[in-house]
């Protein structure tokens, strides 16, 4: 099977095609794929608990990598123990790592 890792920085408030987005790294992880989805820029805002969204990134880190870029939830007061189960913060290298590692697809939203 096949690896990738799905890139998310829009804010699903302001954009209706997040969920499709989501939707497809599902979809990819329950075909045997290996995904991580990675949340930057306003891409981590539904990662907050208590967040409207939080349900669909709970639901969605239990069958795929879902990972938090740490830059962009300091930029926006997001700590990280304010995270929603099954989201983890990670550095952009670790991004970068995800994205040179052989074979491994990346589609950026």
């Amino acid at each position: 099977m096949g690896k990738y890792v799905l890139i998310e920085s829009r804010d699903p408030f302001d954009s209706a095609d997040c969920k499709n987005f989501r939707d497809l790294a599902s979809g990819l992880a329950k075909g045997g794929n290996e995904v991580a989805f990675f949340l930057t820029q306003n891409g981590v805002l539904p990662a907050r608990r208590g967040c409207a969204a939080e349900g669909s990134l709970a639901e969605l880190g239990r069958s795929v990598s879902v990972l938090a870029d740490e830059f962009a939830l300091r930029e926006r007061g997001i700590d990280a123990d304010a995270l929603v189960e099954g989201v983890r913060p990670a550095s952009i290298d670790a991004l970068i790592a995800l994205i040179m590692e052989d074979g491994r697809k990346a589609l950026w939203h």
